[in-house]
């Protein structure tokens, strides 16, 4: 902070001296930096050379501050004692006041008394003229004139034109000025600083170094650290401390006065403490220094090592200054340590310094942070005891004090008497107070608030983010309506960016009707931001899942017949679907497409999936290949994932195909979903070699395939005769635990429709040895193939093992015993299975009724196997082409051809 600020001098006699003076070997403040010369020594060379740049103007203050480097904040919280600018020039260890000279003034003058012992008066109103700024007459400047003379000179234009300043310098050089004259070194040093002009710098430090009349000493690095310092440029000023000490440069106080400033501003503790380790280790004592590490550590909450900082000032012999006493108090205050923080109160007082408001008020924030206010409370009836008054940071201490302790009478009551005294709120004091309004609902109370803050300056938008917030913690929201009618509410109305915040705020909390309202009654007329406002709040009620209130926004939007919103009506048709209103989903998918305006890839994803969830398979087809007919559509992974699955549920086999061919044509990077989802719905579509291909890359690209996809090619591998793989991939499928019941169904049916019946039943034994119960499922399969392969004591066993484990059958379990009867030409059992059907309430399905026409036409019972058509119309069952083939080969088979011709010419009409 500017009055912590401990003036540096460059002078080797005096570091307490102020730093601008007429002794050329001062240094000054910082400045823009720009230097622009050629390296050649020559007397030949004119003097309006090389300056690249223009002249940068700057004001007299900032070229003669004696500030050093820029100030120690004892405190980094919201409310510090230390960073009030009130009390900056209480704690300035040196005023400035009266020492801001301007051209003419007593500095100018000294100058002008330095030239007049050496030179009349016409030639010094001759060495110089004024065109809007000041510069060398080099008309009449002589190349002889002596060094003092040139080093005057230069420094009166160093400090009133930079770029007059480098003409002359290369003047100097020109004519042999520069040879063991280090003061102009340092002028021209100042001026690069002040244009950042590194490169340049580097370039005279160097010079400097190869001058056999001139040493490098601290002053030439500190004109470059000290402009580092002032602008906050951590890493340049580093790489010339660390280039001071290559060049065995020793620094002095105000080197590192400087560089602790600067580690300070940027918080850069490595760095700080390199440069703290070497002034201790030079033994140089550097009271800002000390308060600079300290800062540094409270403020990042090492108080540890800050401590042991506080131990160093002691082991120094450090005399301490009115800021080393507030740096540990502050760090003392700042963990809590609030015993320790008084007895260096005391302490300070003991060593003679007076009673400091800035200490009192570091204390009582201290307080205020552990929430002791009791203390707190004597600390602020102290300041008065002392002779003291509180001040602006007082107050705002006590009112975060009491804030934090949660008590909202003493908090206003504090902030009162702050507006009172014509003292003005901090931000943090307001948001302390508007938190604890909605707390304690004092809606009068944030009214005034708001209005103080609007008084301060704040942004509308910022007030309504902070109140909303503050409401919303506070469980509170449904109380912010009534205060925005009574102050905000006009505002809201005319300003766009307000009007979304809040009427976000209120749909998230379920206040839809309050946000209707406020949209209802706006001002303002911006048709693409209102529609991406509709369209944020009808997608936050979609996240939160309030579906209802999306709807309700939805129905209140303005109607624009000719200008729909694509994103809007998908969004809707989405959330339609999701509440499983699929007529009105429809609708608006309708009306979009009779609008005109064409879908992207993310409308039609939106509308296929809304079929999909329907049931409606076939108008998803319908969508898809109106999409495939928008050529600009490219469908994302997701979406060919969506096709791939609703061709396999319509049985589109010749789709599934080529749209696989386009997925390897596309390019798209395939995952773990994508080889599962295409391995799955085009089980039946490709070839098996293209199946065992991709699972095989699935594989190698590190994927892991899920159980369906496992099964799936189990039954490829198993329906190819393919065992060998089949019991390769069974075993790669157990190694991963994705083995289940229908694997083993999977690989039993396989082996039963090969003819394979002992693995058959082997598999059957493992599946029960590995804890699965024999599933219906496998009972079929065996059943199944035993029947076909005669095995009919093997095939009873089955039933009876059924009947002992409970195991109901279903219709498939009937079919089949029908059909293995049916072909013995076993009437009675295929009689006795169709008994069994109707008791146990099932009812032959068309599979049990082709099988009776075919077991009937067997039997030679053709009147009964034709009264079955009749009697499946009755249950309302229509034939299908199984039907009427297997009815005239019964016919045929019992030497009716006629009718079998007969139903030949119906099936025809019928078109099967």
């Amino acid at each position: 902070m500017g009055s912590l600020q401990l003036p540096i001098s460059l002078d080797p006699i005096d570091s307490k001296k102020f730093i601008f003076c007429g002794n050329p070997s001062q240094f000054p403040d910082q400045f823009p930096i720009l230097f622009a010369t050629s390296y050649i020594r020559s007397r030949a060379c004119l003097p309006t050379s090389l300056i690249r740049l223009k002249h940068i103007k700057v004001s007299p203050f900032e070229t003669e501050s004696p500030n050093g480097p820029d100030s120690n904040h004892v405190e980094d919280n919201t409310v510090s004692p230390l960073d009030n600018e009130s009390v900056r020039g209480e704690l300035s260890v040196k005023s400035v006041k009266g020492r801001v000279e301007k051209k003419g003034s007593r500095r100018d003058l000294g100058l002008r008394r330095g030239f007049r012992r050496n030179l009349n008066k016409p030639e010094w109103e001759d060495l110089f003229v004024y065109n809007n700024e000041l510069d060398v007459n080099y008309s009449s400047v002589d190349p002889d004139l002596s060094l003092k003379n040139c080093n005057a000179i230069l420094k009166r234009l160093e400090r009133s034109s930079d770029s007059n300043a480098l003409r002359f310098f290369e003047w100097m050089r020109c004519n042999g000025k520069l040879e063991g004259n280090l003061t102009a070194y340092r002028l021209i040093l100042r001026v690069l600083g002040r244009r950042e002009d590194w490169d340049a710098a580097e370039m005279i430090i160097r010079e400097v170094s190869l001058d056999s009349g001139c040493q490098l000493n601290f002053q030439v690095f500190n004109a470059v650290i000290y402009s580092c310092s002032k602008k906050g440029l951590v890493e340049l000023g580093t790489k010339w401390f660390r280039r001071m000490l290559e060049q065995s440069v020793q620094p002095n106080v105000a080197t590192f006065g400087m560089l602790l400033g600067l580690y300070q501003k940027g918080r850069n503790v490595e760095e700080a403490e390199f440069a703290f380790s070497k002034m201790r280790g030079f033994g140089i004592v550097c009271q800002s220094a000390y308060s600079s590490m300290i800062t540094i550590y409270t403020r990042m909450g090492l108080y540890e090592k800050a401590e042991e900082v506080i131990r160093f000032l002691r082991a120094d012999k450090v005399v301490l200054n009115l800021e080393n006493w507030l740096v540990i108090l502050n760090a003392y205050s700042q963990q809590g340590k609030l015993e320790r923080a008084e007895e260096v109160l005391v302490s300070m007082l003991e060593a003679g310094f007076s009673p400091n408001i800035v200490a009192y008020n570091t204390l009582i924030t201290g307080y205020g942070k552990t929430s002791n206010m009791e203390t707190a409370e004597q600390a602020f009836q102290r300041i008065h005891h002392v002779g003291l008054e509180p001040d602006e940071t007082t107050y705002r201490s006590m009112i975060e004090g009491w804030g934090r302790a949660d008590n909202y009478g003493k908090a206003e009551w504090y902030y009162g008497e702050l507006c009172r005294l014509g003292f003005k709120p901090n931000s943090s004091n307001l948001y302390t107070l508007i938190n604890l309004q909605a707390k304690y609902g004092d809606a009068e109370g944030a009214i005034r608030t708001l209005d103080d803050m609007l008084e301060m300056g704040c942004q509308h938008s910022s007030i309504l983010s902070t109140l909303l917030q503050t409401y919303e913690r506070a469980g509170r929201i449904e109380k912010v309506p009534l205060i925005l009618n009574r102050s905000f509410y006009q505002h809201v109305l005319f300003d766009q960016t307000s009007c979304s915040i809040v009427a976000m705020a209120y749909v998230k909390h379920g206040l839809v009707d309050d946000a209707i309202n406020i949209l209802g009654n706006k001002r303002w007329k911006d048709p693409v931001f209102e529609d991406n406002l509709y369209h944020l709040l009808i997608c936050s009620c979609k996240e939160l899942g309030h579906l209802d209130n999306a709807v309700k926004i939805f129905a209140q939007m303005p109607v624009l017949e000719d200008k729909l919103n694509l994103h809007i009506m998908c969004t809707m048709i989405d959330i339609y679907s999701v509440m499983g209103q699929f007529t009105e989903a429809e609708k608006l998918y309708l009306k979009l497409k009779s609008s005109g305006i064409a879908l992207d890839m993310i409308a039609f994803s939106i509308v296929v999936r809304m079929y999909v969830k329907a049931g409606s398979l076939k108008e998803a087809c319908t969508v898809l290949e109106t999409m495939d007919r928008q050529k600009d559509i490219v469908p994302d992974i997701y979406l060919l994932r969506d096709m791939l699955r609703i061709y396999q549920k319509c049985g589109m086999q010749d789709k599934l195909a080529d749209l696989y061919y386009r997925i390897l044509k596309s390019g798209v990077t395939w995952d773990q979903e994508m080889y599962n989802c295409v391995i799955n719905c085009c089980a039946h579509a490709l070839p098996v070699d293209e199946l065992s291909r991709i699972f095989d890359e699935m594989i190698l690209h590190g994927f892991s395939p899920n159980t369906i996809t496992f099964n799936v090619m189990l039954d490829v591998y198993g329906k190819a005769k393919l065992f060998k793989k089949v019991r390769k991939l069974f075993w790669m499928a157990k190694m991963q635990g994705l083995v289940d019941e229908i694997s083993y169904n999977t690989i039993i049916a396989a082996y039963g429709q090969n003819k394979d019946l002992k693995n058959m039943s082997s598999t059957v034994q493992e599946m029960q040895f590995e804890g699965f119960s024999v599933s219906l499922a496998a009972y079929n399969s065996m059943l199944d193939a035993y029947g076909k392969e005669g095995q009919m004591e093997n095939f009873r066993n089955v039933l009876k093992r059924m009947k002992a484990s409970s195991c109901a059958s279903d219709h498939y379990t009937y079919n089949i015993m029908i059909n293995i009867y049916g072909e013995k030409g076993w009437i009675d059992e295929v009689a006795a299975v169709l008994k069994e059907i109707k008791e146990n309430g099932l009812g032959p399905d068309l599979c049990s009724y082709n099988t009776l026409i075919k077991a009937y036409g067997i039997a030679g019972m053709t009147e009964d196997a034709v009264g079955l058509i009749k009697e499946m119309r009755g249950n309302g069952i229509e034939p299908d082409k199984i039907t009427y083939d297997n009815l005239i080969n019964a016919l045929r088979r019992n030497d009716m051809f006629l009718e079998a011709v007969k139903w030949s010419l119906w099936m025809k009409q019928m078109g099967l």
